[in-house]
């Protein structure tokens, strides 16, 4: 799967979208002509009428579809009721009338005595149930509000001891000597929280181009300070489903480790709304978040994204602006038969999967104008047209 940047992940969870309204105008789309009852999990059936006065999710999902299967285990095993499988006319009526473009989906129909009787959309509404789980009922906007504001109050006192520590645990794991590093010893420093796992194909990628950056970052910070910042360290927030496989991932990562399993994992995740791995955030060092886009900038930029900040950040940008003015208006690339146009993101480009590294692009590229094809400018192996090949 791809991430809201293009860029490919190995999916953790994958929400859509969610409405909430005043269920009262739209009981009667629950039942048909020839039926007037819901089917429960054990095939019971349940009048619509039963269901006035409560508030009612209408859930859009298919169990062959793997994101569908997904969030089902945040809505514990499926316990609620059904619109009966043959009954073909009342889910496209559903589906018409909500406009359903993707699942799973969830809309919500508040009971007819609530006061808010005014539409609500909710664009991203299985990620609300992904990330307030029941704290979310009952899915009104004076809920909602509660709950960012609980959100942005948390973020505000973040700090490196209240994300990285638990109850039982104030340290992290270590390679050398197999030392347990107290995560007070790393205030002051950048930091990279790496969600990633064995088993994650685009991570089996990524990870070398990590430690090869890692490194280099390292050895620069040995000679110079960069920004004022003196220090840099990640720490492997593992998704591994044993030990096994999280001793092999990690003994290959010259960096920092969360204990597998730890409560902090899941937490982490959920904070920071990490939908697919691997993923990159970057910490100040005052604990604060810089940016959840670490892998992006890693792969544009390289070791010289370090320290991640908005300014710096926007020097490689106009940095990059620079250089492209010396670029070809156009060339012919290797891997493609059509001619490629150099675009910035005000002149037709934007964000982008490079299609030789397969990795995520921003600013300028090399298009085809013709099917969309597109690479780095640093990608592009250029080489004279074939007279004989198509236009």
């Amino acid at each position: 799967m791809k991430n809201e940047h293009g860029l490919e992940t190995s999916k953790l969870d994958e929400p859509h979208g969610a409405v909430v309204i005043n269920s009262s105008k739209y009981m009667s789309l629950l039942a048909s002509p020839d039926r007037d009852f819901l089917l429960s999990s054990d095939g019971t059936q349940v009048n619509v009428s039963e269901l006035e006065g409560k508030v009612i999710g209408i859930y859009f999902s298919a169990n062959w579809y793997p994101p569908c299967r997904s969030f089902n285990h945040l809505l514990i095993s499926m316990p609620w009721l059904a619109i009966p499988f043959s009954d073909l006319e009342a889910k496209k009526e559903l589906n018409r009338r909500f406009d359903v473009e993707g699942i799973p989906c969830l809309v919500i129909l508040q009971p007819s005595n609530n006061k808010d009787d005014n539409i609500a959309t909710f664009n991203d509404g299985v990620e609300l149930i992904y990330r307030y789980g029941v704290q979310a009922f009952p899915f009104t906007k004076e809920r909602f509000e509660e709950l960012q504001e609980e959100e942005r109050k948390k973020q505000e006192s973040q700090t490196l001891t209240s994300l990285l520590v638990s109850q039982n645990r104030d340290f992290l794991l270590s390679h050398v000597n197999n030392q347990k590093v107290p995560v007070g010893s790393l205030t002051g420093k950048t930091i990279g929280l790496y969600f990633s796992a064995q088993w994650c194909i685009p991570g089996k990628k990524f990870t070398p181009k990590l430690i090869s950056i890692y490194k280099k970052i390292k050895e620069m910070l040995l000679t110079e300070v960069v920004d004022d910042v003196q220090d840099f360290e990640i720490v492997y927030v593992s998704s591994d489903n044993n030990e096994t496989e999280f001793k092999s991932e990690f003994d290959s990562m010259p960096w920092l480790a969360l204990p597998l399993g730890d409560d902090a994992i899941k937490n982490l995740a959920k904070y920071f709304d990490v939908r697919g791995i691997p993923s990159l955030i970057i910490l100040g060092p005052n604990g604060k978040t810089v940016t959840k886009n670490g892998r992006n900038l890693i792969n544009l930029y390289q070791q010289n994204a370090y320290p991640f900040t908005e300014a710096r950040v926007e020097m490689l940008e106009k940095k990059m602006d620079e250089e492209a003015k010396n670029l070809p208006k156009s060339e012919f690339h290797a891997g493609h038969r059509h001619e490629l146009s150099l675009v910035s993101q005000g002149s037709g480009g934007g964000p982008f999967i490079c299609c030789d590294c397969e990795e995520q692009g921003s600013g300028w590229a090399y298009q085809c104008i013709q099917c969309g094809y597109e690479v780095h400018p640093k990608c592009v192996r250029a080489v004279e047209r074939d007279p004989n090949s198509d236009s």
